[in-house]
């Protein structure tokens, strides 16, 4: 759903939103900002954002993903925060790694300058080099869009964002005051009698103005709307307007947020107090089409079943929000079952057998890859709707070369490198590798499809630019052997085999690419909706063959 901007004043400059948060993580200070961006780009603005995270990792891609959720994966490589897929999925944009600040990187960034003598015999300090650095990063990020959002991980008072908090009240001097506004999402709790409790946000704003930082903006998350009575107090104990207390209570689904933020008018406040609103222009199309994307009646429900190793809903979250996309455009409720494929038995064994369709996702490591060999094996043998990712794609291949090749023991040279048939194997470049931290291979590429393939009805096209996260790949050596028994390399790059599928299955695809991380509402990834095609055509024919 791509935004097509009208040409206004462009004397404006770049706007900046802060977003913090208080009282405790998970809150949604990502799907906060997300969303009021995604109606400022309604209103026509060229939006972007920044996601600060105060770790020491210079980046996401060597996390646990039971810590942090998913890593996700930007067009030029960047492993970021899953915060920044909410990011590109709400404003739909592509962002970069320079639109992820982590500490690692800053501080990376200036011993190294220190290092070169590039501070002329300076002491090198954290007021003002490291904040300097991040100063410079949030404005470098924002350069060439009208407004730019910047959400720093984490909650006020942790010792390891002192230096970003410090770095934006320096940046509060330096720009103009309708240029820069801050919001800070905190939580309103229910008491045991169901009253709503606003002194942690007191004690958030607090904590928040003792660094010299005061709130514009003070958006309440709760079960429910804050009552008027709730919001008078947060403005008088936080010294806001009343009328810059929003709430931002649960939900349905996350994409309704934006519905309920303009509902709120935060979005109409955030362009009045950033003095955009004699520029935005007409949003009603953008509105509307958001809205009837993201509401619209479904008429059909089908379960899929996701075999992984992590039982974290975030640590698949870029597929969970592809199949909601897929559903957004068949208009399908898609039930996900979960199933573990380090545990394939009793319930497990009786979700993937409920499944309509399978979906065997990306992971790193051994556990639960023999459990993923027998979901993808059930089915190929069942004609069950089968989508394969990264790890995925590789397991399906090792599946075919045991089963139907006859090459006993086949395996991942990365599962079991003493296997006598490696027909996934490392990547030639990583041999002399010795970092783990971002030498994968990583991010957009270009892969060409046959024509007349299965391939080539999903993406309607001889070429698709997916992105990459992995180390290993299909071995040559057994490409002719596979194809022989019936498996179809219908996507290659080079001499690297990037689409499998099977003709004589209903549905049997898999990518060595992760489609997911390209998805968006209104423009879903063209495997998934294949999927969820492929199963509603099958429930049609089976409910034609039951009337006849």
């Amino acid at each position: 759903m791509p935004t097509e901007l009208t040409e206004y004043d462009p004397t404006l400059g770049n706007k900046f939103v802060f977003v913090t948060g208080g009282v405790m993580s998970g809150l949604g200070k990502g799907i906060t900002a997300a969303s009021t961006g995604r109606l400022l780009a309604n209103a026509g603005f060229d939006v972007t954002a920044v996601k600060i995270d105060p770790y020491l990792n210079v980046d996401a891609g060597t996390m646990n993903p039971y810590q942090h959720g998913e890593v996700y994966v930007l067009k030029d490589g960047g492993e970021v925060d899953l915060d920044l897929g909410n990011y590109e999925r709400f404003l739909d944009i592509d962002m970069t790694f320079d639109h992820n600040i982590t500490t690692g990187k800053t501080y990376r960034h200036v011993i190294e300058k220190e290092r070169a003598g590039d501070y002329l015999g300076n002491t090198v300090q954290i007021i003002p080099h490291i904040t300097d650095d991040i100063k410079r990063r949030i404005r470098e990020a924002a350069e060439g869009h009208d407004v730019c959002l910047i959400e720093v991980g984490g909650t006020v008072g942790d010792i390891e964002g002192m230096p970003y908090l410090e770095a934006l009240r320096q940046f509060a001097h330096e720009e103009d005051d309708d240029d820069i506004i801050f919001a800070h999402v905190t939580l309103v709790p229910y008491s045991k009698n169901g009253e709503q409790k606003t002194k942690p946000t007191q004690h958030s704003v607090k904590e928040l103005r003792s660094i010299g930082l005061q709130p514009d903006i003070v958006v309440g998350r709760c079960e429910d709307r804050l009552d008027p009575e709730t919001k008078r107090k947060i403005a008088l104990f936080c010294d806001v307007p009343v009328d810059a207390v929003f709430s931002n209570p649960d939900v349905e689904d996350i994409y309704h947020v934006p519905l309920m933020v303009e509902d709120e008018g935060l979005d109409e406040y955030v362009m009045s107090e950033l003095d955009l609103a004699g520029e935005a222009i007409q949003k009603a199309d953008r509105e509307n089409e958001w809205r009837g994307i993201v509401t619209q009646e479904t008429t059909e429900e089908i379960d899929i079943a996701l075999v992984g190793k992590y039982a974290l809903e975030d640590a698949y979250l870029s597929i969970h929000e592809s199949l909601k996309h897929a559903g957004f455009e068949t208009n399908t409720d898609i039930n996900v079952l979960w199933v573990d494929a380090d545990e394939m038995d009793g319930d497990h064994e009786a979700r993937l057998e409920r499944a309509e369709g399978i979906i065997v996702p990306g992971g790193f490591g051994a556990r639960g890859t023999e459990g993923k060999i027998g979901a993808v094996q059930y089915a190929r043998e069942n004609d069950v709707p089968f989508l394969g990712l990264c790890l995925g794609f590789q397991m399906a291949v090792v599946e075919f070369a045991r089963n139907v090749c006859g090459l006993e023991g086949a395996h991942s040279a990365e599962m079991e490198e003493s296997t006598p048939h490696p027909v996934i194997d490392i990547l030639p470049e990583q041999y002399e590798i010795e970092d783990m931290g971002g030498t994968m291979r990583l991010g957009a590429h270009e892969t060409d499809i046959e024509p007349g393939t299965i391939a080539h009805q999903v993406y309607g096209a001889t070429a698709c630019t997916e992105r990459h996260r992995h180390r290993y790949e299909v071995n040559p050596e057994y490409i002719e052997r596979l194809e022989a028994a019936g498996m179809v390399f219908s996507g290659r790059a080079e001499n690297r085999m990037e689409i499998l599928e099977l003709p004589d299955h209903p549905f049997f695809f898999g990518t060595q690419f992760h489609p997911e991380f390209r998805s968006r509402p209104g423009r879903a990834s063209p495997p998934f909706v294949s999927l969820v095609e492929t199963i509603l055509e099958s429930e049609e024919t089976d409910a034609e063959e039951v009337t006849a």
